[in-house]
């Protein structure tokens, strides 16, 4: 039972950090609105031949920046949906609890991905965030992929009766 206790304090408190970065977000809106526009307008690294890639459009900025907004609350809202479920599951026996698993992956996973793919693949390397001094957030979104990781990990143990 310790481990299932665990498992969901985990899934819990993986989805309440999220959402409270999603809230920072919006708000205190211009702090990581800044860092986005930097990334994608490309301003902030050494002259390049990639530089084409290029987003400039304020419009698509804000665009961007509330795709990832959203995509924290859904990851965030699906994983605390995820850890009730769990939660209401702790005492039935291991196939049912295995079961109820699936919706805190769904969150974790969508949670992992937005760091993994969308600031690491996308922001550090089609827009070469990681030449961009102070507005290189890769380290930042490698403690989110290395928790959120670990947290699925754990999470994706089978329990057994």
């Amino acid at each position: 039972m310790m481990a299932r206790i665990a498992k969901i304090a985990l899934v819990a408190s993986t989805g309440l950090l999220v959402l409270l970065v999603a809230i920072n977000n919006v708000f205190d809106y211009e702090t990581n609105f800044d860092v986005v526009k930097h990334i994608l307008s490309m301003d902030m690294i050494p002259p390049s031949p990639l530089a084409w890639r290029a987003i400039t459009s304020p419009a698509l900025h804000h665009l961007c920046y509330g795709f990832i907004i959203v995509a924290e609350f859904v990851s965030a809202l699906v994983t605390l949906y995820g850890a009730w479920l769990l939660w209401r599951a702790r005492a039935e026996e291991a196939t049912r609890f295995n079961a109820a698993k699936e919706i805190a992956v769904a969150g974790l996973a969508v949670g992992f991905s937005l760091y993994f793919f969308g600031f690491m693949a996308i922001g550090g390397e089609w827009f070469q965030m990681w030449r961009a001094g102070v507005y290189n957030m890769q380290e930042p979104a490698f403690r989110f992929i290395g928790s959120v990781g670990l947290v699925m990990i754990f999470l994706g143990q089978r329990d057994v009766d």
